[in-house]
C-alpha cells in the first residue's frame, strides 16, 4: 500500500493572523463540523468521552478502546490510579459519576445530556488487556447505557487483545502491550468503529491518495495548547482537498503514543486513514507531549485527571478548547 505523504503547513501562524498569503499546499476544505465523531485508546479514550460530553451539540458518535467512565478520576491522580486503570479499589460508583455529569450540565459547564440520545457509541476492551481493568470499561458501558438507547451502543469485550489498537496486519503482537500499542490482531477496529458511528461506508481500496498534513497546535490554540506538542496532524483525503463536502473524525492517541514517542505510527498505522480516504472523512490527530515539570505528564497522556485545570472535563477544559480550535482552523482556512 502506498504510504501517505506528510506536508507541514509552515504558514499556520500567518493564516491565523488573517493574512491572504497562506501556503499554496494547504488545501481549502469544506468540512461539516455539526456532526463530528471521535475515538481514542486508553487516555485517548477518556479524552474522547470528555470531548463527546463537552461538545454533544456537535459530536454525534464516539468510540473508546480500553477506557473508563466520564469523570472517573474526579480531578485526583490518586483516584485515577486507584480506580480507573488496572485497579478498581474501591469499585467505581457509576451513578455518582453520572450525577456529576448531570450537575455540570445543569450548571452549563457541558451541554444538556439529552443531546446524547441520538448518538452512536462503540466500546472495546480486549480480554488480554492487563493495563486497563475490565471493570473500568464495564463502568463506561454502564454509564452510556443511561444516556443512549441500547440499539445505538456496541460493546466488544470478547476478543483476546492486549492494550493495543487492533488492526488486521499493522503493528506488533496483538498480545503484547508495547510501543507503539498497535496490534496485528486480524481485526479491523478502525473500519468496525467507523461503520458503527457513521453507518455503511465504501470499502477501502489498495491505494491511499490522501495525505497527512501537520499544523501548529500552539499557534492555533495559544495557551489552551500549552500542554500539547507543537505539531498536530490531520489526514486529508484527495476528494476533500479538491473541494468535496467532508465529515470530521478526531482520534486521540493513548499514553506513550504521541508522535515524539512513536513517530507517525498512531497517525498512519491504525487503519483509520484507509477508510477515511474513500469516504470523504478528514481525520484529526491532535498530539500531546510528555512533561517532567509541572504540570507533570511523564507519559504524554491526555488530561483525564485534572493536570491542566479543574475544568478539564468541561467545555472550558484547555485541551478540549484546543481541539475545537484545531477543527475550526481546518474548517475555515
Amino acid at each position: 500500500m502506498k504510504q501517505t505523504a506528510k506536508c507541514t503547513i509552515a504558514a499556520s501562524l500567518v493564516m491565523l493572523a488573517g493574512s491572504a498569503s497562506a501556503s499554496d499546499d494547504a488545501p481549502s476544505l469544506q468540512l461539516d463540523t455539526r456532526a463530528i465523531t471521535v475515538s481514542g485508546l486508553s487516555s485517548g479514550g477518556y479524552m474522547a468521552t470528555q470531548f463527546h460530553l463537552a461538545n454533544s451539540d456537535k459530536v454525534v458518535g464516539a468510540a473508546m478502546l480500553a477506557s473508563g467512565p466520564y469523570y472517573c478520576a474526579q480531578n485526583n491522580i490518586a483516584t485515577a490510579l486507584g480506580q480507573c486503570v488496572d485497579k478498581v479499589n474501591p469499585p467505581i460508583d457509576v451513578k455518582a459519576l453520572s450525577a456529576k455529569a448531570e450537575e455540570l450540565a445543569t450548571a452549563g459547564k457541558i451541554p444538556a445530556l439529552d443531546n446524547l440520545r441520538g448518538d452512536k457509541v462503540w466500546l472495546l476492551h480486549g480480554n488480554a488487556d492487563t493495563r486497563v481493568n475490565q471493570a473500568v470499561s464495564d463502568a463506561l458501558y454502564q454509564q452510556y447505557k443511561q444516556w443512549i438507547p441500547a440499539a445505538q451502543l456496541t460493546y466488544v469485550n470478547d476478543k483476546a487483545f492486549a492494550h493495543v489498537f487492533p488492526t488486521e496486519a499493522e503493528g506488533g503482537s496483538c498480545l503484547d502491550s508495547a510501543a507503539p500499542y498497535i496490534g496485528k490482531c486480524g481485526y479491523d477496529a478502525a473500519g468496525t468503529l467507523l461503520t458503527a458511528l457513521l453507518g455503511e461506508l465504501n470499502a477501502p481500496d489498495d491505494v491511499i491518495t490522501g495525505e497527512v498534513i501537520g499544523f501548529d497546535q500552539h499557534a492555533i490554540a495559544g495557551d489552551n495548547a500549552s500542554t500539547l506538542a507543537e505539531e498536530g496532524y490531520a489526514f486529508i483525503p484527495q476528494s476533500c482537498s479538491e473541494g468535496a463536502q467532508c465529515r470530521v473524525h478526531v482520534s486521540f492517541h493513548g499514553c506513550n503514543q504521541y508522535a515524539d514517542a512513536v513517530d507517525m505510527a498512531y497517525v498512519e498505522k491504525t487503519g483509520l486513514n484507509r477508510w477515511a480516504d474513500d469516504n470523504n472523512l478528514v481525520v484529526v490527530y491532535p498530539q500531546t507531549r510528555k512533561s517532567l515539570i509541572m504540570p507533570m505528564n511523564p507519559q504524554g497522556c491526555w488530561d483525564w485527571w485534572g493536570y491542566t485545570s479543574a475544568a478539564y472535563v468541561t467545555s472550558e477544559g484547555p485541551q478540549i478548547k484546543a481541539v475545537n480550535a484545531f477543527i475550526d482552523f481546518l474548517a475555515t482556512r
